[in-house]
């Protein structure tokens, strides 16, 4: 059976059943994200200490924008508004407003099979920059070799807005030099100063990439919903259901540990459009993300 504790005091929310070799940990507070993952058996998502979570955005929850926005500046519908820019080297708004919100524990159920947490976040006040209300829910379902992540946004404001969305989680190698990402590929995208989008590079198609020793802070356009992860000890595919997918890939200064991450947009994407959706009042837009490991 499958075991769920909640520590109220830190809002942590620990996910495990030791016959299956399953454990989770779900910081709630800072922005409902999984600090710490071992699928049946295997450690694939560590605490970074002594990196940061200010410094790291560990698997927080990228809305309403994955990435950066120039100077935090962007015109929608006629209007210019302005993030704040919490990135001070590079003078950007950076992984949107939600990583460093306190969620709320809506419901939590466990099976023979699976263990199911919800959680969510419901922005009352409008935001500096984006001056709209929205509820973000957050569904984690685990199983002894699988994670799926619902993400559901609702608009509830009066007035459509702009976002695209993303999931920033590290994955841990026992040797990152030796590990790839596989993924289906035909365009890079370009970047300029700031790590700013600066348009589409036409590349050989991409299936299997050799990490090595390389410093990657690089994004790719996907011709397909999935990209596997081979490390020497275990095998992990990430699963889609957005329609437009895009992939960021980061090297943090933490050995073996990279940034794989599922978005649905790109850097600047409320200036430059690629990936932005809108999404009108009371309605909603839901993605998953899975995890599904094999071991080798």
């Amino acid at each position: 059976m499958y075991k769920i504790k909640h520590n109220k005091d830190l809002n942590i929310i620990e996910v495990e059943h030791s016959k299956s070799k399953l454990y989770a940990k779900i910081y709630s507070n800072y922005g409902g994200t999984l600090q710490e993952l071992s699928l049946n058996g295997q450690l694939i998502i560590e605490n970074l200490a002594p990196l940061t979570y200010d410094v790291t955005y560990a698997s927080s929850i990228l809305f309403p924008f994955a990435n950066r926005i120039k100077d935090g500046t962007y015109r929608y519908q006629g209007e210019k508004h302005q993030f704040e820019t919490n990135q001070k080297e590079e003078n950007n708004a950076l992984h949107g407003l939600v990583y460093n919100k306190h969620f709320q524990v809506i419901e939590k159920n466990t099976s023979d099979t699976s263990a199911t947490v919800i959680i969510e976040y419901n922005e009352t006040n409008v935001s500096i920059g984006f001056p709209y209300t929205y509820n973000l829910q957050l569904k984690y379902i685990f199983t002894q070799n699988t994670v799926s992540l619902v993400v559901t946004a609702k608009n509830t404001s009066e007035k459509t807005f702009p976002f695209t969305l993303g999931w920033h989680p590290y994955f841990l190698s026992d040797n990152l030099y030796e590990s790839i990402l596989c993924f289906d590929s035909t365009k890079k995208i370009l970047m300029k100063n700031r790590n700013i989008t600066d348009g589409f590079k036409d590349i050989e198609p991409v299936k299997d990439f050799e990490i090595k020793d390389q410093q990657l802070d690089d994004c790719w356009v996907l011709d397909s919903n999935e990209v596997i992860f081979k490390t020497p000890k275990y095998n992990l595919t990430i699963t889609s259901s957005a329609e437009n997918n895009f992939l960021q890939v980061y090297t943090p200064p933490k050995a073996n540990n990279i940034a794989i991450e599922p978005t649905t947009g790109v850097s600047d994407s409320f200036n430059n459009k690629i990936g932005l959706q809108t999404l009108k009042p009371n309605e909603t837009y839901e993605v998953t993300w899975n995890l599904i490991i094999n071991n080798n």
